[in-house]
């Protein structure tokens, strides 16, 4: 048995998958009412979110203190997976929000033994209660959560990264992922959730950059991205 499906970590998400729901539930209908517009797409919304972030992703990112913008209960699972099956003792997240990915992550380092997953969010609200989730869910010992901007806290990661996931600010995608490319080992795996930002795409699909990268079929629909570094 895995602690991902029983005891207590199975009971934090649970209740925190619950919380979520309700929490972003006004969000994800507006943002829906927004994709649905006569005379807009996808992209076209996208990319307004994008230049707006660009402009002071500070900002529009406070707006969202109190959503939790968290993975789904399937891409959490293969988050665990995949940090199972990569062995992975070593992990940066950006965008930790409540702390609901970090808990799928941090479930996996448990049983490979142990490792040291090291998170960053803007909101210090959020790090408080992402560090009370992980406590009671018995992980907080293998968690290192910095509150503030991740393009400063995420300067020195400590060592060699296995796997990395970026499911922040959209505009600071490619800037995170070149910020921790020098200490990603080869054959670690990268995670975009919500990978919209063309210009992130475009590297990562660039073999000449280091990586082999494609859509990922868990949430279609929410641009999630998986790629390997190849060198």
């Amino acid at each position: 048995m895995n602690i991902l499906s029983s005891g207590r970590v199975a009971r934090i998400l649970d209740r925190l998958h619950q919380d979520a729901e309700a929490s972003d539930r006004e969000h994800l209908q507006a943002m829906m009412a927004a994709i649905e517009a006569p005379g807009t797409s996808v992209e076209q919304v996208v990319a307004d979110m994008i230049a707006e972030e660009r402009a002071d992703y500070r900002t529009i990112y406070r707006r969202y203190a109190d959503n939790f913008l968290a993975v789904s209960p399937a891409y959490g699972r293969f988050l665990y997976m995949i940090a199972r099956a990569r062995k992975a003792t070593r992990i940066v997240e950006f965008g930790t929000s409540m702390g609901i990915s970090t808990i799928y992550l941090a479930a996996a380092l448990r049983d490979n033994g142990g490792g040291h997953l090291i998170g960053s969010d803007l909101e210090p609200a959020k790090v408080t209660r992402a560090r009370a989730n992980l406590d009671a869910a018995g992980l907080a010992d293998l968690v290192e959560i910095r509150a503030g901007d991740a393009l400063e806290t995420l300067k020195d990661v400590g060592g060699e990264v296995d796997l990395l996931l970026v499911d922040g600010a959209f505009s600071l995608y490619l800037p995170v992922l070149k910020l921790i490319e020098p200490r990603l080992k080869t054959g670690a795996v990268i995670l975009g959730e919500n990978a919209f930002d063309p210009g992130y795409l475009d590297y990562v699909r660039n073999p000449a950059n280091g990586y082999v990268s494609q859509p990922l079929p868990v949430d279609e629909g929410r641009g999630n991205e998986f790629t390997v570094r190849t060198s």
